[in-house]
């Protein structure tokens, strides 16, 4: 017979109060989720504590860190104090981190964006939206009831100042601008151009049922966007040898005539905006966003020069030494802008009357004879964008007085008073023609022009050129979070590289 061994009944005592001690822990409520919760970029910094449900969720940490470099404390929410303080309005920080969450995820409309939002409740706690308490789920909070409807999310979206938008903008080039290399030399060169934005209106639907005298006139505004307006884009911009070459097009026929319009074949018309973008692109690095400009469709490409040049000044805290434009931005202030920052501007020539002018040591401009015309008269120009004086240079056979010498090529204009030019007198309608195009400097800073086509190639991919948006104050706001997307993603990839060659450095000092 087998004596039970004195030690067992301890042993199982010990078992079951084990067991009782998991039984209490299994009944005790879970550890509440706190609902009040720091900013996103406090809740991104190394050592943030993090409920568990938002540790282990993949989506919330993705966007934590996306989102999280953004100075979100200090984000610029309405005025309290302000004369008119009406209701109270939640804070607008969560919703802006939202649209960019809907930006990245590709979401068409606020309704998918509102979908995405409730099948990750950890993501809705790390954007910060005012959380409605619930005890029937585990982490604490009811999403369906803490998320804004997807009317008001379009609300906050074309009622947002883009100011606001505009700061975390601005906000990207300063941490680009700590995060790169000193001697990479960001945005030293710059570039600009402007991307075209459909607008959602049926007459941009050669489907739709629209007469075309209709699709095309400017004075009938479009009931599905009445802030849009009829802009026309080109399909490529030709060069001067293109120019010269291209036949030109046929005549009116004499016989059975047709209709004499103003529209070309190479041309191409929308109801919509443009979008102005200043880039950098830094081999190795990348391109980035350095200013957004958003205009409706009928303005000219040279009107968003001004506008981003200053926002690019105040973004990086100097002004831009050299810049890459195509032909469009060829008016003399153009040059002048990056003369004075002691650059140049790296623009083609666009021949205007068929001939380039030469200049003397003076300055003045030499006519077809090759002969210093002197200045006549001046005059304040009130027609262009901006208000410039400009000279009358005359024939110098004539002028001041005549020197009885008749002119050496026989000009068709010396039986009627000689020839007589008018230009600025700024230095920069000189560059214009000084400029040598066919220097290696040149070529180089040319060649950055290609940075912006990038940058719009991103923004396409995101979905700035067709947005489901139908009124200007929306789609400004939507452009601006665009590019801040784009540079969000362009600094985790500066980020990675810089580990990289971190790890390849570690890793050959130890060998």
């Amino acid at each position: 017979m087998i004596i039970p061994s004195a030690s067992q009944p301890v042993n199982w005592l010990n078992r079951v109060a084990t067991l009782v001690r998991q039984a209490v822990v299994w009944l005790e409520p879970p550890p509440a989720v706190p609902l009040v919760r720091p900013s996103l970029a406090d809740l991104a910094q190394p050592g943030a504590l993090l409920p568990p449900f938002v540790q282990h969720c993949a989506v919330a940490r993705k966007y934590l860190d996306l989102l999280g470099p953004l100075d979100w404390p200090h984000f610029p929410e309405r005025d309290p104090q302000r004369a008119w303080p009406g209701p109270t309005p939640a804070p607008r920080a969560p919703f802006v981190a939202a649209f960019l969450v809907k930006l990245h995820e590709g979401k068409t409309y606020m309704s998918d964006l509102r979908t995405y939002l409730g099948e990750h409740p950890a993501l809705v706690w790390v954007l910060g939206f005012p959380l409605q308490p619930a005890d029937q789920f585990p982490w604490g909070f009811d999403v369906q009831a803490s998320l804004p409807t997807a009317r008001h999310l379009g609300r906050v979206l074309r009622t947002l100042p883009n100011a606001a938008l505009q700061f975390l903008l601005a906000g990207t080039v300063h941490l680009l601008q700590q995060e790169l290399p000193p001697e990479v030399g960001f945005g030293q060169v710059i570039s600009l151009d402007v991307k075209h934005i459909l607008a959602w209106v049926k007459e941009n639907n050669p489907k739709a049922y629209v007469k075309e005298h209709d699709r095309l006139d400017k004075t009938r505004q479009p009931q599905g966007d009445r802030d849009c307006k009829l802009g026309c884009k080109k399909k490529r911009n030709a060069s001067t040898a293109e120019t010269q070459t291209s036949p030109a097009e046929p005549p009116t026929p004499t016989t059975n005539p047709v209709a004499v319009t103003n529209f070309s074949s190479s041309d191409v018309y929308y109801w919509g905006y443009g979008t102005g973008v200043a880039a950098t692109h830094l081999p190795d690095w990348g391109e980035f966003a350095l200013a957004e400009h958003t205009q409706t469709f009928d303005q000219g490409d040279v009107t968003y020069f001004f506008p981003l040049m200053q926002q690019v000044q105040d973004h990086l805290g100097f002004r831009p030494p050299f810049g890459a434009f195509d032909a469009a931005f060829d008016p003399f202030y153009v040059f002048e802008y990056f003369h004075s920052a002691g650059g140049f501007a790296a623009v083609p020539l666009a021949h205007r009357g068929g001939f380039t002018f030469s200049f003397d040591e003076q300055g003045l401009p030499l006519c077809q004879a090759g002969l210093a015309m002197p200045l006549k008269s001046t005059y304040l120009c009130h027609t262009s964008q901006v208000e410039h004086q400009k000279g009358r240079y005359a024939c110098p056979l004539l002028f001041p007085t005549p020197t009885g010498q008749t002119c050496p090529i026989q000009h068709k204009n010396w039986a009627a008073g000689g020839c007589l030019t008018t230009m600025a007198t700024s230095i920069g309608a000189r560059l214009r023609y000084q400029l040598d195009r066919a220097s290696p400097a040149f070529k180089q800073i040319y060649n950055q022009r290609t940075a912006t086509e990038r940058i719009n190639s991103q923004s396409t991919e995101i979905g700035i050129e067709r947005p489901k948006l139908r009124n200007r104050r929306a789609i400004t706001n939507q452009n601006t979070l665009i590019y801040v997307l784009i540079n969000l993603r362009g600094l985790q990839r500066v980020r990675a590289r810089k580990a990289q060659l971190a790890h390849q450095e570690a890793t050959l000092s130890r060998t």
